[in-house]
């Protein structure tokens, strides 16, 4: 009878051991239980669990990279400034050209992959954008800055990005505009404290595919000047905008000229009477939304 006891005691406890990996094997210390038996059934149970919790998402995953890719999570939380060495794509989500850094509390724009053609750090704590921040990204079509705390941008911060099409600079602190790329075809800027004065006169002028300007919710005085015939979408509700002239949209020399490609303006909001200046929306094929007595 001594003899059968020991033999099934054998039998279950060899396999178990033998079955576990080697992280389990080592883990065998922090268990102290009465039998081995025991022991064995309990280290055979963690081990299956958290296999299947590894394959839970179809992915084989094998137990010591999922270990260790637990131990990279504290690794997140490291802001990504410029003397760091953590990857952006470690902190933010790369994918296929596209970077997404969006509500991590980051300070500065991190480090790109130089493949970038699409940023979106939205609603981080970013307060200055440096001419540095994009000199080596020239493939980048489309940035979106949108709910930082961006009071600054560089002068010539945007200029190497030739190919850049959207930019969206909305719920910042800016008090001025940073010189714009030549292929924007929109520009968000709307809930900043832009003046007109921050707005230089020909700004816009040169920016021949911009079709969406978005600048409601600032402190602008006046309509900005020298607006491109590509405008479709012009929005400047809820500033401090008091007159507008006949050259304002149209050309007060030309009767016959049409702004064929305006489809909205938005101008309520603001402390203007709109049916006083009729001349100027005569090249208009819909009159602006605004109050008109």
């Amino acid at each position: 009878m001594k003899t059968l006891q020991t033999t099934i005691f054998l039998f279950v406890f060899v396999p178990s051991v033998n079955s576990a990996p080697p992280i389990q094997q080592e883990s065998l210390q922090f268990y102290d239980y009465d039998t081995d038996v025991t022991m064995g059934s309990l280290i055979q149970q963690d081990y299956e669990m958290q296999s299947k919790d590894i394959r839970k998402d179809g992915t084989n995953v094998s137990l010591d990279t999922s270990l260790r890719l637990q131990g990279d999570d504290s690794a997140r939380n490291v802001p990504p400034t410029k003397d760091t060495n953590l990857p952006t794509c470690l902190l933010c989500v790369c994918l296929s050209g596209s970077v997404y850094c969006e509500e991590i509390d980051i300070e500065a724009v991190p480090p790109l992959p130089k493949e970038t053609a699409y940023l979106y750090a939205r609603f981080n704590k970013i307060k200055r954008i440096a001419v540095s921040d994009f000199a080596d990204i020239t493939t980048l079509r489309r940035i979106d800055f949108s709910g930082n705390r961006i009071e600054e941008i560089e002068d010539g911060a945007f200029s190497k990005l030739l190919l850049l099409e959207e930019l969206s600079l909305a719920e910042n602190r800016l008090i001025k505009l940073p010189v714009l790329p030549p292929k924007l075809t929109t520009f968000n800027a709307n809930q900043n404290r832009i003046k007109s004065r921050g707005i230089k006169a020909n700004a816009f002028k040169k920016l021949t595919n911009l079709a969406y300007l978005y600048l409601g919710h600032n402190a602008l005085e006046s309509v900005p000047l020298n607006l491109p015939e590509s405008l479709r979408i012009l929005h400047l509700q809820y500033n401090n905008i008091t007159t507008i002239t006949d050259d304002t949209f149209c050309k007060s020399n030309n009767t016959r000229y049409i702004r064929t490609h305006m489809d909205e303006i938005r101008m309520e909001g603001n402390p203007i009477l709109l049916a006083k200046h009729v001349n100027a929306f005569s090249c208009l094929r819909t009159l602006p939304v605004g109050t008109y007595y």
